[in-house]
């Protein structure tokens, strides 16, 4: 095909949309069904529903080929898992006895089965099921989902696509099942699980798939010559197969690299490919190896998972040269909108010249057909729409949001002293424990407490103006002043106020910092059916007055006990929301790390004496390729240090991270010079400890004891077994006994009751020691 024919074959496609709908119409119906509100039945109904509703909007905005498989009530991953029949023994006879409730006892966990782990879905804040295997594990088909859901679309009278996870991803995701050695590879599985990939593709062929999309981004990161020889055994087994539809290998996230050659040899139909953040490395390889003769190449030209609107001139630059690469070249979003909100018009409280800098996932599907239009029609096709395009690029190039001339100031002002603590650490430690006099194997939680219905209700009234901030504000002191007086009872020794003032960890920073914008609407899935609405990171960021100091003053006044200062790190405060795309990333960190310094500073001036900074993201913001970690580790370690140097010896700092793959970043946590940092290590079973103890990590830890993304309460037995197996990694003097993670998703009956067996372990396990 010439580059003529195949600019005019353009067609426009998405890999995935926003599963949540409008109003997030899934989250409201899978809990009633937890909660015995809605049944079976009707969770279905609102899930065929929502899926018809998100293939007619892309129809008709002008999407050719619409993405199936792509909705999940949970997780991706985890479908891919009962795709694959790869349940774990411990569900498998809740999976058994009903379908939908085994499947939410893998992802949450029953009082008797602990849940499958969590953690994140490559560099997003997206959480995905961890697949449990090993060398026992038996696959089979079981494609009833795929086929229903291509079923449904087809009925529709639309031209779909189903979308699964790759078998190399999945088996690169999968970890070592209980009770399997640390060392097995589930890539080792691959022979066995090709089969029942070539039986689901079968069936989905036989269902009327005409192209299935298999996702393969793990293939982006930094792959050895075996995991590279599994990739082309892998498609040189399925695209080798004759019932099967045409198969289209999807990577995203970043440049293909060295599996760029691998893919574009096999047998396979199409190749899908990122042309955002990768695009000078992904066009460069693609000529290197001659383009895709014969071939289908979706390129993914659209932002990933930011929310400003397309350079389309650019992007339809990029198009061009890759016309002639490949046999036909179609337009998408580099990967699935999942990651972006539904629909920026229903903003209402942005101002309208700057709601046009901004795409979410609707904006994203016009911009995507607008490309695929001008590409196969040439620019006077759509020259209206890139005249408006223009005009927003350079309204928002030309706003004063943007730049602010004091900001730009005090940051280049910065020097390395600036992220240096006055003392080196074990000066400190003997300082902070003089001053805090904490017991062995100190009890403490990370920040939140449950954000109850009367919470959510009193913070709607005065959004609605039904109550008076005078009122809202007493609302919020008793419900301190409760948590308090829970934690002094059950005998916990360091206190949070329980963060009922924050609608978010980081919207509620946002809100009060000039530079951000917040959604009303703008929903995005975190995990499961817990959604968050990331601020939008618009232009210079300072802090004009200070932002938790009031109520973190007035909980201390109710004890004696030390109450931690709770503050969210720079990191996470760009990783968690829209961030600018017109500066460095390390520039914007430390503008927000200045602005948290002076709260840092205003928390310990009046008498805060721990303060935690929370950086859950520091590890999934790392670059998915090694070459790329240094820089990235340089400025974001710097960020957290100088949000947090700026104290005296005796103020202990602390940080937090959750549910991510801390080995590869354990010289990171070293060196942000915290002194006592707080972790998810419950489902992964102290792996955390070992990690820390095997880098020789000198300070203080708390790897959690209480799995908080799970309804079930565990044992007082349980957590002190746990704290155990981190006594085998970490001394006693540096060990801490918290939860994984917030509680504001639970509720209080199983708090209370958690909190009270993870004292109990603690007191348990500190009377061991002192016999022993």
């Amino acid at each position: 095909m010439t580059a003529k024919s195949a600019a005019a074959a353009a067609r426009a496609t998405v890999y995935g949309y926003p599963r949540q709908g409008q109003g997030r119409e899934l989250k409201k119906a899978i809990e009633g069904y937890w909660k015995g509100r809605v049944d079976a039945d009707a969770l279905r109904a609102t899930a065929t529903e929502l899926r018809r509703t998100n293939w007619r909007q892309l129809a008709e905005a002008g999407i050719h080929e619409v993405p199936t498989g792509d909705f999940s009530y949970y997780d991706h991953v985890l479908d891919t898992s009962v795709m694959v029949g790869a349940i774990p023994e411990r569900h498998r006879a809740a999976v058994e006895a009903d379908a939908l409730d085994g499947y939410f006892a893998m992802a949450r966990g029953t009082q008797d089965a602990a849940p499958l782990e969590m953690t994140k879905w490559f560099d997003t804040n997206y959480h995905y099921l961890v697949p449990e295997l090993g060398p026992d594990t038996v696959f089979t088909a079981d494609s009833t989902q795929q086929v229903a859901a291509l079923g449904q679309a087809l009925a529709l009278g639309l031209t779909a696509r189903p979308v699964l996870v790759g078998p190399v991803t999945y088996l690169l995701l999968a970890k070592p099942a209980p009770g399997v050695a640390a060392d097995f590879d589930p890539l080792t599985l691959l022979d066995r699980l090709l089969p029942v990939y070539a039986q689901v593709l079968t069936d989905l062929r036989t269902a009327g798939a005409e192209w299935v999309q298999l996702d393969e981004p793990a293939l982006v990161q930094d792959r050895t010559p075996a995991e590279l020889n599994a990739a082309a055994r892998a498609y040189r087994d399925l695209g080798g197969r004759t019932d099967r539809p045409k198969l289209l290998v999807a990577s995203y996230f970043d440049r293909l690299g060295d599996a760029l050659p691998v893919l574009a040899k096999a047998p396979v139909e199409g190749l899908a490919l990122d042309f955002t953040e990768a695009a000078a490395a992904n066009l460069d390889a693609l000529a290197a190896v001659g383009g895709l003769p014969g071939k289908r190449l979706v390129a993914g030209v659209v932002n990933r998972r930011n929310i400003w609107v397309n350079d389309l001139e650019k992007s339809l630059a990029t198009l061009g040269t890759l016309l002639g690469l490949a046999d036909r070249v179609d337009v998408a979003a580099s990967c699935s909108l999942l990651h972006v909100p539904l629909d920026a018009t229903a903003e209402r409280d942005i101002e309208p010249q700057i709601l046009r800098w901004l795409a979410f996932a609707r904006q994203k599907t016009a911009e995507i057909v607008t490309l695929a239009k001008g590409l196969g029609g040439g620019t006077d096709t759509i020259a209206a729409e890139l005249a408006a395009n223009r005009a927003d690029l350079a309204s928002r190039a030309g706003s004063a949001l943007t730049h602010d001339p004091a900001v730009r100031a005090r940051t280049a002002a910065v020097t390395a002293t600036d992220g240096r603590r006055s003392q080196p650490y074990p000066e400190r430690a003997a300082a902070q424990r003089a001053h805090l006099q904490l017991p062995l194997l100190p009890t403490t939680t990370i920040g939140s407490f449950p954000q109850t219905p009367e919470l959510r209700t009193a913070r709607a009234d005065l959004r609605a103006g039904r109550i008076d901030s005078a009122g809202y504000e007493e609302r919020i002191r008793a419900e301190i002043s409760e948590v308090i007086s829970f934690q002094e009872k059950t005998g916990l020794d360091v206190l949070v106020h329980g963060e009922a003032e924050r609608n978010d960890m980081v919207q509620y920073f946002a809100e009060q910092l000039t530079g951000y914008l917040a959604t009303q609407h703008g929903w995005v899935q975190s995990y499961g059916t817990r959604y968050v609405r990331p601020p939008i990171l618009a232009g210079d960021i300072s802090r004009p007055e200070a932002m938790t100091v009031r109520w973190t003053t007035y909980a201390q006044s109710l004890t004696a006990k030390p109450v931690k200062g709770m503050l969210t790190g720079p990191v996470t405060m760009l990783a968690w929301s829209f961030v600018r795309d017109d500066q460095p990333l390390a520039d914007t960190a430390r503008q927000v790390a200045l602005a948290l310094r002076d709260e840092v500073n205003d928390l310990e001036a009046a008498g805060t004496s721990v303060i935690q900074v929370d950086e859950p993201a520091l590890r999934e913001t790392l670059p998915l390729r090694a070459c790329d970690h240094p820089e990235y580790l340089a400025w974001a370690t710097e960020a957290f240090r100088l949000t947090t140097a700026g104290v005296r010896p005796d103020t202990q700092i602390h940080t937090h991270m959750c549910y991510a793959e801390f080995g590869d970043i354990v010289q990171a946590i070293d060196d942000l010079d915290a002194d006592v940092i707080s972790l998810e290590a419950a489902r992964s079973h102290m792996q955390v400890a070992r990690e820390l103890a095997g880098h020789g990590y000198p300070r203080e830890a708390g790897p959690g004891v209480y799995d908080i993304h799970s309804p079930r309460v565990p044992g007082a037995d349980e957590a002190a077994a746990l704290l155990r197996r981190g006594l085998e990694a970490i001394p006693a003097e540096r060990l801490w006994v918290n939860p994984d993670c917030g509680l504001k998703t639970r509720a209080w009956p199983e708090t209370r009751a958690s909190l009270e067996n993870l004292v109990t372990a603690a007191r348990t396990v500190r009377t061991e020691l002192s016999a022993s």
